[in-house]
């Protein structure tokens, strides 16, 4: 029933992504400080689309540099253990902790302890 909804309000199919279509070893962006693994998830999403999700594991030692974001952003923590600074305030996180971060904010988060640390970041697409 609600598929048929969607279907009548004009709605796009739903796009299910796994990780392993989307992976890609690169350095992290903002940087190239170091490497990751980049899950571009909402990359296999067709345009228009309200929002970006993405995956990305910082290797030992890896950083996305601090840069100016022009949209609220959220770092959601996977694994392992990082820094994550956003106009010169530097926090830990530690799985399942997340870092809301404002419109307007310079912010950047590095991979710190024995482990890659995997996260999650999303964002609105400003392209849509």
């Amino acid at each position: 029933m609600i598929g048929a909804l969607l279907l009548a309000a004009g709605a796009p199919a739903m796009v299910v992504v796994c990780d392993e279509d989307v992976r890609r070893e690169e350095p992290p962006p903002h940087g190239n400080i170091g490497m990751s693994t980049a899950y571009r998830i909402s990359d296999a999403a067709p345009a228009p689309r309200a929002m970006e999700f993405r995956k990305r594991v910082l290797h030992r030692g890896a950083a996305i540099g601090l840069h100016p974001i022009d949209h609220d952003e959220v770092y959601y923590v996977l694994s392992g253990e990082g820094e994550v600074t956003s106009d010169g305030v530097t926090r830990k996180l530690k799985p399942g902790t997340a870092a809301y971060l404002y419109r307007k904010a310079v912010v950047g988060i590095r991979q710190t302890g024995s482990e890659p640390l995997a996260l999650i970041v999303s964002y609105p697409n400003n392209q849509h």
